[in-house]
């Protein structure tokens, strides 16, 4: 089973929406990268804020959700069957697609999220 992992947000003003989720939730800072989106973390799942202008996404809110799993290839292979549609992505953390209805998910490991429990 994958895990959820990380929840990406885009918005207008990323420092801001950053400020208030460490003021509020204590969320940790992980990195600001170069394209000035921001990674949180609660230390098992992250939160990035993405800046509206830095992809393909027109208005603010959820963007997609990002899962890991133990073999991220078979992960990979059980999406595309699903019918998932392999995106572009700029990211060395992750597999992107397209699903039903232009739902995204990601297939990766993100700096400052949980490792996976072996059960």
């Amino acid at each position: 089973m994958a895990k959820i992992r990380h929840i990406s947000y885009r918005a207008e003003d990323v420092d801001a929406i950053a400020e208030f989720f460490i003021d509020a939730m204590g969320v940790t800072l992980v990195q600001k990268r170069e394209d000035g989106a921001v990674d949180l973390t609660d230390g098992s799942i992250n939160i990035a804020i993405l800046p509206l202008a830095a992809n393909r996404s027109r208005s603010s809110g959820l963007d997609h959700i990002g899962f890991s799993a133990e073999d991220d290839q078979e992960q990979i292979r059980r999406v595309e069957f699903a019918g998932g549609v392999t995106e572009p992505t700029r990211s060395p953390y992750e597999t992107k697609f397209k699903g039903p209805e232009g739902i995204v998910v990601d297939v990766g490991r993100w700096p400052g999220a949980a490792a996976l429990d072996k059960d």
